[in-house]
């Protein structure tokens, strides 16, 4: 049984394979995504992208799951290469006022629960971080780095083996 995908490519959005890669450029910039050619073949078609399954059949229930994933990949890729991707985050704090700044890759969380020692934060990619007041908002063009910068911010706000019960930290507010 052979399985096929195809996945339409946008006006705007430029689409290369560059070895293991799926290079995808749009008016925002750019992301690439890693092929797994052992389990499916992908060509660039016009106006297309088609993912075709390996035909190997100890392999096949797996390569269908892959191609599946790579295709929505593929459609979220050219959505936030011409869109963006932007989340907010709210800082809260009860007690002890937070400060947080963003220095070249990292953010510096300083204050958290009353500590001397900022709590640091890396920034994956290019996306972009912005500070303003109590408001964070986390852009990029790549849904894997903004999510995993939110997840890093998230990561060092939080409290471990303290048992009193805080709320300070920064929190997902409103996705866009």
């Amino acid at each position: 049984m052979m399985f096929m995908y195809n996945v339409t490519i946008p006006q705007g959005v430029n689409v290369a394979i560059n070895g293991e890669m799926v290079v995808i450029k749009g008016k925002l910039g750019s992301t690439s995504k890693k092929i797994n050619r052992r389990l499916f073949t992908i060509r660039i078609e016009p106006g297309s992208v088609a993912l075709e399954i390996s035909k190997n059949k100890k392999l096949e229930k797996l390569a269908d799951l892959a191609a599946r994933a790579m295709a929505a990949e593929l459609n979220t890729a050219f959505k936030t290469v011409n869109e963006g991707i932007e989340r907010k985050m709210v800082v809260f704090f009860s007690h002890f006022p937070m400060v947080i700044e963003v220095k070249g890759k990292e953010i510096n969380i300083k204050n958290i629960f009353g500590e001397r020692v900022p709590r640091t934060a890396s920034i994956v990619g290019d996306t972009k971080v912005e500070v303003k007041g109590q408001e964070v908002k986390v852009k990029g063009v790549d849904a894997y780095d903004v999510g995993q910068t939110i997840a890093n911010i998230r990561k060092a706000c939080y409290s471990i083996g303290d048992t009193r019960v805080f709320q300070d930290g920064v929190y997902l507010a409103k996705e866009e």
